[in-house]
């Protein structure tokens, strides 16, 4: 086995560029581990845990990039390192040295070198996030912060300062955004908002809850004209909400769009109100996952409405529009009764494995209505933590830290879900396991390729059933139907809405088909 590092000094790339470097070199023939990293502190204590030689790194700075190749031999070692640089590097001229063309030093720098620029994308480690977005503001640029680990009173100082200046500072850790039409970070590719009847603005603390509400939106024929990430701390009671107030309050002043849709998982309840006063007269649903209907919304204005699920949430813009409402359960009983027909009493549990996080917190509420207590990694009742106890069921955010270091998201590379398919398929008292799978600029160009066979197998060997939703328009790169049509063809539940996929995981479990079709 041959073990190779590769250093490439003074080169910062961003977390999604990385992963698709890692992706790469994994998929060469004969690698047994790889991945493309910036030499932080954790990133090399990954390293050596892997078994890498310390040395092999000396010197290295958290501005270093890092390649790092595991494989049978030297030749394949080469081709792994190289695949790594084409991915992350193809739009430079250099793929092959220890030096690329470098970025521009500095923001001011960039602003240079494309002068009618509004936005920048900022994806640095957390420790120098909030000085590069202080530069953007001084710029004049609206910040999308991808970073994460920003102390929260450095989010806080500059939200306070983005306020005063008018800008938007979306996040940190945002990992979406859509703004007039162009896609930033994950996110999907809607339809032109110019050609439908109606047009919505999403302001979302939540990434993957903010491109199933859009994505639904778009289906549903809805123009969606800007998704607007806030950060998932932003409604918190310490932070304030101060981007939501800023972006509800914007959308809401240009009159541009016929509704605002607010997603969040709980915030702050006062928070909260503060960022619905700011709607106006324009009419805005607020989708606050986890809380009941009527929550608090008595003090809302008259132009509010709620609703506790990304669904549900999405059904009730259509109704403030006056748009026709689209039965999502249709057709889902008929296939939950054929799926557990022969389905062994036995099989009772429930497994999520989520590649997002919001949807993985949307299940979490409707599986325990249903079902009672459902354990986590994310859990909304903290009591609800893992380990959980036998016989227990369980849904994972495999999205999460303690399941991506040293390897890329599941939104990248299915891989890992793969592992915890298998291993779940092999339970005998799993009646069900439910996917989410998310299309879009970022994630894996073909999801169904790897995951669909695996889930063909279980089915076929007589394991679980497999309830799959998938996440996406019919823009999407991957295409949407095509995805769909796999995940059918092998044997899977495939629901309309995450929501319903929950439902019907609920539904297999209790043997019961009647629990999709309720009202959310």
């Amino acid at each position: 086995m041959t073990a190779v590092v590769r250093l490439v000094r003074d080169t910062y790339l961003d977390s999604v560029v990385q992963l698709s470097g890692t992706r790469a070199m994994n998929a060469v023939d004969g690698v047994d581990w790889a991945a493309a990293a910036m030499a932080t502190e954790a990133n090399l204590a990954t390293l050596t845990e892997q078994g890498f030689d310390p040395s092999d790194w000396s010197g290295a700075t958290a501005g270093d990039l890092v390649l790092a190749v595991r494989a049978d031999t030297d030749d394949t070692a080469a081709a792994a390192e190289q695949a790594g640089r084409d991915a992350m590097f193809a739009a430079r001229p250099s793929t092959t040295g220890d030096q690329v063309e470098a970025d521009p030093p500095s923001v001011q720098d960039a602003v240079g070198r494309l002068p009618g620029s509004s936005v920048a994308v900022i994806s640095v480690p957390g420790d120098y996030a909030a000085l590069e977005t202080h530069k953007a503001l001084s710029a004049g640029l609206q910040v999308l912060l991808f970073s994460d680990n920003v102390p929260i009173d450095d989010e806080v100082e500059l939200k306070e300062r983005a306020t005063e200046l008018g800008l938007l500072v979306m996040g940190p850790g945002a990992g979406t955004a859509m703004l007039g039409g162009t896609c930033l970070g994950f996110a999907n590719v809607m339809n032109d908002p110019a050609q439908r009847e109606h047009t919505v603005a999403v302001v979302a603390a939540a990434g993957t809850g903010a491109q199933e509400a859009a994505a639904l939106l778009d289906r549903f024929g809805v123009g969606v004209t800007d998704v607007i990430g806030l950060g998932g701390r932003d409604l918190s009671k310490a932070v304030g909400g101060p981007m939501g107030r800023l972006a509800v309050r914007s959308l809401a002043a240009a009159g541009d769009v016929d509704a605002i849709l607010l997603v969040s998982k709980p915030p702050d309840p006062d928070v909260a109100r503060s960022v619905l006063a700011e709607t106006g007269s324009t009419p805005l649903v607020a989708s606050l996952i986890g809380l009941s209907d009527a929550g608090s919304a008595d003090e809302d204005p008259p132009s509010v409405s709620r609703a506790s699920t990304l669904e549900g949430g999405v059904l009730e813009t259509l109704r403030r529009l006056g748009r026709p409402v689209p039965d999502t359960s249709a057709g889902l009983a008929a296939r939950v009764d054929e799926v557990v027909r022969d389905l062994p009493a036995g099989r009772t549990l429930v497994r999520g494995l989520f590649s997002g996080g919001t949807l993985c917190y949307e299940s979490l509420v409707l599986l325990e209505r249903a079902l009672g207590p459902v354990y986590s990694n994310t859990p909304i009742d903290k009591s609800h933590g893992l380990p959980a106890p036998e016989g227990a069921h369980v849904c994972l955010d495999l999205g999460e830290e303690e399941y991506t270091q040293g390897r890329p998201h599941p939104m990248i590379d299915p891989e890992a879900r793969v592992e915890h398919l298998r291993a779940q398929g092999a339970e005998p008292d799993v009646a069900v396991i439910l996917l989410d799978v998310v299309l879009g600029y970022g994630a894996h160009p073909d999801p169904a390729a790897e995951l669909g066979p695996v889930c063909r197998d279980i089915i076929a060997g007589g394991g679980p059933r497999i309830v799959v939703y998938v996440l996406g328009t019919d823009k999407d790169p991957q295409g949407f139907e095509r995805q769909r049509a796999a995940f059918t063809d092998a044997g899977c539940v495939v629901a309309e809405t995450a929501a319903r996929a929950s439902l019907a995981a609920a539904a297999i479990a209790l043997r019961d088909s009647s629990i999709v079709g309720q009202q959310l």
